[in-house]
């Protein structure tokens, strides 16, 4: 029985095709594995040996220094300061592009043929580079002058200053990040389509209102669009760096010192202390501390969306 059981496809032995088709994968996956050694895993473990240094490209001595750049990152208030200010637009932002997009979304889910016409238009923003659209909401969001306060002060409301005090820097900069939410619409609509028409038939002969029909059969079957935006959107958020850096960094420092403290976001510092300080070793270790808030995050999202996603078939 052994000696037929060795001999059965499957039982540890690879039959001819098995080997040839294993080769073609490789070959083909071949160009990925290269660039994902090169350019994103072995990077990576540089980082984080330098984290443990204090490496200055223009100094050629290195010396080692255990954990101390990860001590001074957890007392560096200007981490803190960082920090606070991009959890703090990651949470406006993120259920702000949740809820705006679902809105939008059923708003295209029902023109009908000009879907498609709409869905290119909603998407055409994500195409625009990060650094045009930091230009660009500098000129929509100036205080004087900016084409958002006009449209303010034309129907009697109050027009701030979205570039110069700091209260209102945050939401002027959430403003500029829905400009990009079109990726987040098409995913909405093509999930809404794949909502069965049968359901909301049968809710309404048993009387459903459509705030019904939305919490109890929309919002279900979508779950699963809406936590991949919820992660997706997340690890944007607590990265956030080219947009900000053009609107109030890029300018030979042009923003008042109130605005680029509100905007000093955690990338936004890991970079002056990168390339404009040159301390490799503590933003290396800025960057894994990072990391590790991302991934505890994802870990979280993940675990509470297990109560909350609905998946077909389930």
């Amino acid at each position: 029985m052994t000696a037929q059981a060795d001999h059965l496809p499957g039982k540890g032995r690879w039959s001819a095709l098995q080997r040839r088709e294993l080769g073609w994968a490789l070959l083909f996956l071949a160009p990925w594995i290269f660039g994902f050694i090169v350019f994103t895993a072995g990077p990576m473990l540089w980082s984080f040996y330098l984290s443990f240094t204090n490496y200055d490209p223009l100094v050629e001595s290195v010396d080692f220094l255990g954990l101390r750049n990860y001590e001074r990152v957890l007392d560096d208030r200007r981490v803190h300061q960082s920090l606070i200010n991009t959890v703090f637009v990651a949470v406006l932002y993120v259920p702000g592009t949740i809820v705006v997009g679902l809105f939008l979304a059923s708003l295209l889910n029902r023109v009908g043929r000009a879907a498609g016409f709409f869905r290119t238009a909603f998407y055409l923003p994500n195409m625009t580079p990060a650094v045009a659209v930091g230009a660009l909401f500098l000129l929509l969001l100036n205080g004087q002058q900016g084409l958002i306060n006009q449209s303010l002060r034309g129907v009697g409301l109050p027009a701030p200053f979205w570039l110069e005090e700091g209260p209102w820097v945050k939401p002027g900069i959430v403003l500029m990040l829905l400009w990009s939410i079109g990726g987040t619409v098409v995913i909405y609509f093509a999930a809404l389509r794949n909502v069965p028409v049968e359901q909301y038939e049968a809710s309404r002969l048993d009387g459903a209102t459509a705030w019904q029909q939305f919490l109890h059969i929309t919002i279900p079957h979508i779950s699963g669009a809406i936590f991949f935006t919820l992660i997706i959107n997340t690890i944007y958020a607590l990265q956030l760096f080219t947009e900000i850096y053009a609107m109030f960094f890029g300018q030979q420092q042009a923003q008042s010192a109130a605005a680029q403290s509100e905007a000093l976001f955690y990338v936004v510092y890991l970079f002056q202390q990168a390339f404009q300080n040159f301390n490799m070793g503590y933003a290396s270790a800025m960057a894994w501390l990072l990391f590790v808030v991302i991934v505890a995050i994802t870990i979280i999202q993940v675990r509470v969306s297990r109560r909350f996603v609905y998946y077909e078939g389930e």
